[in-house]
């Protein structure tokens, strides 16, 4: 791909990230114009709404993905590790705000990987609770999902916040609501 094609491409997809998560029946042609790019540009990349709603998702998975990967949830000290991944998940969810649990249940690929996703994270908080660092008599999912609305309110309720910073008050915060005695 061009560079200016890729560009384009990372507009639109940023773009329509942000247009889309505040407003879902959001155009094509709105999307194009916040972009800076000519509607025919998107319409030649993406034929519907749909289709560029499902390259948003693709885009937030892959970057999810890395911060799973860099976050080194299997290998790291947890502590290390629940740090590390909500430093570098903060600027993701910023960046692709779009909620990633109303993924479109059509699109079965994009499901398996969130799945995957947060199977995981699941192992993760369940080493967590082995270690100790986590109380092991919450409900399942208690700690992911307590870990996920933390992240979120980080990222845009308190945006100004720079996310190494909001990582040290997102995991403070998830430690003392959910450490273990």
């Amino acid at each position: 791909m061009r560079a200016d094609a890729a560009r384009n491409l990372d507009a639109v997809l940023r773009t329509g990230a942000r247009l889309l998560a505040q407003d879902p029946s959001t155009t094509i042609a709105t999307v194009a114009a916040e972009a800076g790019v000519d509607r025919r540009t998107v319409y030649r990349r993406f034929a519907t709404r749909e289709a560029l709603l499902s390259a948003v998702y693709k885009a937030k998975l892959d970057a999810s993905e890395a911060v799973l990967d860099q976050a080194r949830l299997t290998e790291a000290p947890v502590a290390v590790a629940l740090h590390r991944y909500a430093e570098s998940i903060i600027p993701v969810s910023r960046q692709w705000p779009l909620d990633i649990r109303r993924l479109m249940n059509q699109d079965a690929e994009a499901l398996a990987r969130a799945d995957a996703q947060r199977a995981r994270l699941a192992d993760f908080f369940r080493r967590a609770a082995d270690e100790g660092l986590v109380r092991a008599d919450l409900p399942d999912g208690w700690a992911m999902a307590m870990l996920g609305r933390l992240v979120d309110m980080a990222a845009h309720d308190f945006a100004d916040l720079e996310p190494g910073r909001a990582a040290d008050l997102v995991v403070a915060s998830f430690l003392q609501g959910a450490q273990a005695p």
